[in-house]
This record gives C-alpha cells, sequence and structure tokens, in this order.
C-alpha cells in the first residue's frame, strides 16, 4: 500500500512564537511516528515570520531527538543558497546522530525572495544553474573518497545519506531520471505540471546505484476533521496564506476563519483554489474519496503530506485520521 509521509513548515500562528511552533513541528514529529507515517520532512524558507524552518538541518535534529523509529529529512534543502561541503557536513552530522533515518531532499528554487536569496548566496545565478554539478559533488561529499580526493566532509563521507531530487516543474524530473534518484513533486502548490513530471520522470530513469527502478513521491496539502465544515473551516488559514503571499504581505500563519468570500476577490480566489487543487479537505469518508483518486492518477509510490492547520490539536487529530485514510485504502486495495 502507498504510504504516507508529512511535510512540515513548521508554521507560526498568529499570536504565537518560534519555540513554540518548534515544540509543535516535534510534537507532530511524534504523533506521525505513533500512526505510522514513513518520513516527516521539513522545509528550507527563509525571511517569512509565518515559517519558523529555516535553520532547516537544526530543525531536522530537533525533531530527530524527540523522535526514535521514523525517517527524517528535508522537503527540501535549497541547494543554490549554500555550497555542497556545508550541506554535505549538516546532513553528515545528523546521520552521526540519528544513523539510518535521514534523508535529504534537494530543490534549485531558493525558497524566499530575491533580495533575501542573494543574501543567503552572492552568485544566485550560478548556484541555480550548476545545481546538477553541484547534486552530484554532495553525492561525492557523501559517499567514499577517492583516492587523492582534495576535500572531504568530516562528518559526511561515508554516509551515504539518500538523496532526493525534489521539484515543482520538469526540470528536476529529468535531472532525477538521469541520475537515478528517487523523486518528489511539489503538487500540493505547483500542480499543473505533475502527470507531465511524473511521465518524464518514469520513461527516462536510469537505474543507478541508489535505486534501480523509479519512486515517486507526490505531495497534497490536507485538513481531515470529524465534518467537511471544521476541515474547510482550519483550511482557511492555508487559503489565505496564499492570498497573502500573492499580495506580498508577510505575517503569521493566519487564524481560520468562517467566511473567505469577504477575505478574497473571485480572481485571488479562482487562483488559489487553481493551486491548491489537489488538496484532501473533509472528514475522513470526503478525503478517502479524493485522495484515492489522486494515488490512482498519478501511481504515486508514496504521498507527502502537508497539514498548514492554525491550531496544534486541530493539526495533530489531523495527523491522526489520515492514518485512519490509510487504512481505509488499504482495506479497499
Amino acid at each position: 500500500m502507498v504510504p504516507f509521509s508529512i511535510l512540515d513548515l513548521s508554521p507560526v500562528p498568529d499570536g504565537s512564537t518560534v519555540r513554540q511552533s518548534l515544540e509543535s513541528s516535534a510534537r507532530m514529529a511524534q504523533k506521525a511516528e505513533e500512526f505510522g507515517y514513513k518520513r516527516f520532512w521539513l522545509a528550507e524558507h527563509h525571511g517569512m515570520p509565518g515559517i519558523a524552518s529555516a535553520a532547516t538541518a537544526v530543525v531536522i535534529g530537533y525533531v530527530g531527538a524527540a523522535t526514535k523509529r521514523i525517517r527524517i529529512g528535508s522537503g527540501g534543502i535549497m541547494l543554490p543558497n549554500h555550497s555542497p561541503l556545508v550541506i554535505a557536513e549538516q546532513f553528515g552530522t545528523l546521520e552521526a546522530l540519528f544513523p539510518g533515518r535521514v534523508d535529504l531532499g534537494l530543490g534549485r528554487a531558493p525558497g524566499t525572495d530575491m533580495r533575501t536569496a542573494q543574501a543567503l548566496r552572492r552568485n544566485l545565478d550560478a548556484g541555480a544553474q550548476s545545481f546538477p554539478n553541484d547534486v552530484v559533488e554532495l553525492q561525492q561529499l557523501l559517499g567514499a573518497p577517492i583516492e587523492n580526493q582534495a576535500i572531504l566532509a568530516v562528518p559526511g563521507m561515508n554516509t551515504n545519506v539518500p538523496i532526493w531530487l525534489l521539484g515543482s516543474s520538469l526540470y528536476s524530473a529529468q535531472l532525477a531520471a538521469m541520475l537515478g534518484l528517487p523523486y518528489a513533486f511539489a503538487s500540493h502548490f505547483a500542480p499543473d505540471s505533475l502527470l507531465d513530471a511524473l511521465d518524464i520522470y518514469r520513461d527516462r530513469f536510469k537505474p543507478s546505484a541508489v535505486l534501480d527502478k523509479p519512486y515517486a513521491m507526490v505531495g497534497v496539502m490536507g485538513s481531515v476533521a470529524d465534518t467537511d465544515e471544521e476541515a474547510q473551516y482550519h483550511f482557511t488559514s492555508a487559503q489565505q496564506q496564499f492570498v497573502n503571499l500573492r499580495r506580498n504581505v508577510r505575517g503569521q500563519f493566519p487564524r481560520p476563519v468562517e467566511d473567505m468570500e469577504s477575505f478574497w476577490s473571485p480572481m485571488e480566489k479562482m487562483t488559489v483554489e487553481h493551486t491548491l487543487r489537489y488538496a484532501v479537505v473533509g472528514s475522513q469518508k470526503t478525503a478517502e474519496a479524493k485522495l484515492s483518486e489522486f494515488i490512482r492518477d498519478t501511481q504515486a509510490d508514496e504521498v507527502i503530506i502537508s497539514m498548514p492547520i492554525h491550531d496544534i490539536e486541530a493539526r495533530l487529530k489531523s495527523v491522526e485520521l489520515f492514518a485512519g485514510l490509510g487504512n481505509f485504502l488499504r482495506a479497499a486495495a
């Protein structure tokens, strides 16, 4: 059966603090481990008051210390922001602390606005253009050193931390296929190229030392509650956040509202609903129908779920109900 994983941005809810958000991420990871999720990944974003996972490797370490078995990792590290050596050392350290549990998902986007991206890495254009070479360099730094290798990642070398390529377009699908790496598509916020990207990845995949056949993960946003109305109420926080991004309004993660119609314009509504069209929102029965169709259409090997819910108790409830949804899908298989 298709396993479920969780993608967390460590949201900073309106009225909360960064510390409380990080503690909530740890609680969410513990709940995910309790209910059998496969991975708990954190995403790199910068300059966003509503997201606390900017120092992604540090947060992964915090979550790892709070859990025992679940795989932990990045969904993803935005490689153009960093040198491969720094990432190899960070994830080599994580692998030493949590052996056999660490994943390194890599993205090509900056994960922020252009000014902040320039502050992170001065030569941003070169970083994006050199992404394929940086991925290969990172593989070497995490693998066994070759004879007379001048630069060593310590920690890092010989850890062979699994590398994933993440994407929201066709580019990373082609690169993941060429390098024989697992691939994750960001369909939770970029749905348009999903099926084309999966076709390219599967059709062009070349077996490698780490993977003998394609392995594709797909993303959805989700809010599952006891009723459709309650789930939709909690999901209004995510809808507001996407509108705010388009308005260039930076703030903490919004509280849910009873009615979105007074918040967004008709054009904003159309745009956000298109962007979030794969979102799984509703009771378990409603969510089961939506997710079953999504898995059938994508033939995904794994589903990673982002649950942007303001209230941590409602978020933990959604984690539990999604796990029950997995049981529904297994029973129907």
